[in-house]
């Protein structure tokens, strides 16, 4: 059954993924999951058209409660991702949020960020219009805090292992209170660089797996780096137009794969 947000005529949508976090963590040692999102506009899932469908990523229960959330009758389109599953780059909510939109919900982020939840278990905030300008509460789909704007930035990005799906009942998080405390003062690139570079490097003290950020960033004179905290995405954060030649292929010598750049923030 469709409620009034709902439209028989499929609406050509597309939304755009994320890459890893600019940070993430526990909001003091009870405290929730939270993350600020780092927004990659050049990945995303567009809607209908494509060979991936619903149905091979979730259980038809889940997509039938789902349908059912929105005032939907859960007959899905087709989607097109050019993201991995696993990667750490918001497929998952993605394809979800572009299914919905395409099928006509035009309800509020609230409403869709719940129905998500439902369905994954931890969903990424990508149903909202600015996510990077949420502290998100990842495992209760909430915002928890408005943020300042992230300035503009450059970003060189890879893949660091095999994906890795995140678990919902996983709250081994650092935590992280002090710097997002810092973060949501707002600040220049070099501080925002340096804030995620020290959340990065706790969450790998705790949880692994290392990997060869910190010294690339040294090595290409970056402001920091960033990673997913469940996922494979890895990340390199430049002021725009100081990426050094030759830094996709410093991350190939160092072991990433599917090496690329994309600009963020500062309204991107």
């Amino acid at each position: 059954m469709r409620d009034e947000s709902a439209s028989a005529a499929r609406q050509a949508v597309r939304v755009s993924g994320h890459f890893g976090e600019w940070m993430q963590g526990r909001l003091g040692p009870e405290g929730p999951v939270a993350l600020v999102t780092l927004c990659c506009p050049v990945l995303g899932v567009c809607a209908p058209g494509g060979d991936v469908r619903l149905s091979d990523l979730f259980n038809e229960a889940r997509l039938t409660g789902f349908a059912a959330a929105l005032g939907l009758c859960g007959d899905w389109p087709g989607l097109s991702c050019d993201m991995p599953l696993g990667a750490g780059a918001g497929a998952s909510t993605a394809c979800l949020v572009a299914a919905a939109r395409a099928c006509g919900f035009d309800g509020t982020p609230e409403r869709l960020a719940r129905a998500c939840l439902a369905v994954e278990g931890a969903s990424d905030p990508l149903m909202y219009p600015a996510p990077d300008r949420l502290l998100w509460a990842s495992r209760e789909a909430r915002v928890v805090a408005a943020l300042p704007p992230v300035p503009r930035a450059e970003i060189v990005a890879g893949y660091w292992g095999a994906p890795v799906r995140t678990d919902p009942a996983d709250c081994d998080f650092p935590d992280i209170s002090d710097l997002v405390a810092r973060w949501r003062g707002g600040g220049e690139l070099a501080l925002l660089g340096a804030l995620s570079s020290e959340a990065a490097r706790r969450s790998d003290a705790l949880r692994g797996p290392g990997d060869p950020m910190t010294a690339l960033a040294r090595d290409l004179g970056a402001l920091g780096h960033t990673r997913a905290y469940t996922g494979a995405a890895r990340a390199l954060i430049f002021a725009p137009g100081t990426v050094p030649e030759g830094a996709e292929a410093a991350l190939c010598e160092a072991g990433l794969t599917g090496g690329f750049r994309f600009v963020t923030g500062g309204g991107a």
